[in-house]
């Protein structure tokens, strides 16, 4: 069965010749046997987006398609496929393959001029293909590659407070030979679990004078064993004395910005949280959120009979039932 050369290009059968120019010209810079050199179904793919394009570009041609099919290539009208697929053709003939063609042959010289009756779109398409050559094989020259080096991706897990306040870690990257490279990595204030950081640079090795590939950077923030984030706000667990809790108290608590004193109420029940503004996590673009500080009641590690039973009788003198609100 034929291809249909307009799902060949990936364009709809009402395309405008812009549109066909611009998906032939995406096509070719993808499959070019040049730009590929690893690829081996790539002459393949060019091949057939090449005829496509020869047909879908020209007007008179592309009208018998729309009539007939890829039939209209039999009848005397057609004509065959074009100038450009007929070299295309040729050039499986030759022992080279692709690599003995000339692009400027190709796609037209210039690749500004009337490189086939539907005239070619090409003129800045010429310099950035030749520059692919070199940067994806050997050119039908024989000169050097250059190849572009690939991305690196790798994981690393920061403290807490560096996340919340930033700094610098170093992380070892390995590279070739068993070499173990470490670099710095700069944690901007306010990292998220989970972010990305992306080192220019710093990936694969390229090939000939290229450039490196990037090294990406999976941010996992460690947890705390009393701070938690929620947003840009801060929660931190703050255990007080059972005589704090019942009389009140001024607490000291450590935050991001240095220790505060906290004033915790006469009366406060255990898992009560009082706020602080301006304490939490603090963004580049100046935002801040606030902190949280949720009490704990530790009791005291001996407590005698006589305390107990002041503490039921109190109980009695004032009942109430802290479960009432709890429900499935």
């Amino acid at each position: 069965m034929a291809d249909d050369y307009y799902e060949t290009l990936g364009v709809a059968k009402n395309a405008s010749q812009a549109d066909i120019q611009k998906a032939y010209r995406t096509l070719a810079r993808k499959y070019h046997p040049d730009l590929n050199p690893n690829d081996k179904t790539a002459k393949e793919k060019f091949q057939k987006v090449q005829a496509a394009f020869d047909v879908l570009n020209d007007t008179s041609k592309r009208e018998l398609y729309d009539r007939y099919g890829s039939a209209f290539e039999q009848t005397g009208t057609g004509a065959g496929a074009g100038p450009h697929a007929r070299q295309a053709w040729q050039a499986q003939q030759r022992p080279g393959g692709f690599e003995e063609i000339d692009l400027g042959d190709l796609f037209g010289q210039g690749f500004g001029g009337s490189g086939g009756s539907g005239g070619s779109p090409f003129a800045d398409l010429l310099g950035g293909f030749r520059r692919g050559a070199q940067a994806g094989g050997k050119g039908r020259r024989g000169k050097p590659i250059e190849q572009p080096g690939p991305d690196v991706e790798s994981e690393i897990e920061i403290p807490f407070q560096t996340a919340i306040q930033g700094g610098k870690v170093e992380v070892g990257v390995q590279r070739s030979a068993g070499k173990t490279d470490r670099i710095e990595v700069k944690i901007p204030a306010g990292i998220r679990d989970g972010a990305k950081i992306r080192l220019r640079g710093q990936g694969g090795a390229g090939e000939g004078n290229a450039l490196a590939g990037d090294l990406l950077l999976t941010v996992h923030v460690a947890t705390h064993a009393y701070f938690q984030r929620r947003g840009n706000d801060l929660i931190v667990r703050v255990p007080i004395t059972l005589t704090e809790a019942v009389a009140g108290a001024k607490v000291d608590v450590p935050t991001p910005n240095g220790a505060i004193s906290l004033r915790i109420p006469p009366r406060t029940s255990g898992g009560a949280r009082l706020r602080v503004r301006g304490h939490g996590v603090k963004l580049k673009n100046g935002t801040t959120g606030d902190l949280y500080a949720e009490v704990q009641i530790v009791l005291p590690p001996v407590i005698d009979d006589a305390t107990v039973e002041m503490i039921r009788k109190l109980d009695q003198e004032h009942p109430t039932n802290p479960r009432h609100e709890l429900r499935w």
